[in-house]
């Protein structure tokens, strides 16, 4: 389970390190899909970013957290870093939802991904582990 979960937080890596690239530049391609869809809006919104820092790159060290704490098995640890994940995504997504009315198609990856991370993890928390003598 819990390589599931570290290739999980890698594929997170990614699709926060894409939202970044959008952030940073105004040359790369946006993703602008349609009215309801544009990573290019929201992720140079006045909420892409916290104290100066780029949400993207807060979901980039977030990721990388839990896949270091998944790989060395620290589940309670792996849960509570992955429910905090899903609440800041679920902010997020709410902004998105009801301030900006655009989505971005970087940051639903994200949202499914922590939010298969948060499932896993808590099943890993719980599951009865085997006993190897």
């Amino acid at each position: 389970m819990r390589y599931l979960i570290v290739l999980l937080a890698v594929a997170g890596i990614f699709a926060s390190s894409l939202a970044l690239r959008i952030h940073y530049s105004m040359d790369a391609p946006p993703c602008d899909i349609n009215a309801h869809w544009d990573c290019g809006i929201v992720n140079h919104s006045r909420y892409s970013v916290i104290h100066g820092i780029p949400v993207a790159a807060i979901g980039i060290a977030g990721y990388a957290v839990i896949a270091i704490l998944a790989f060395l098995r620290r589940y309670r640890l792996l849960v509570a870093a992955s429910v905090a994940g899903l609440a800041f995504a679920l902010y997020l997504t709410s902004i998105e939802m009801r301030i900006l009315q655009i989505w971005c198609l970087y940051c639903v990856i994200s949202q499914t991904i922590i939010a298969l991370i948060t499932l896993l993890s808590i099943a890993a928390a719980i599951w009865p582990r085997k006993i190897t003598s």
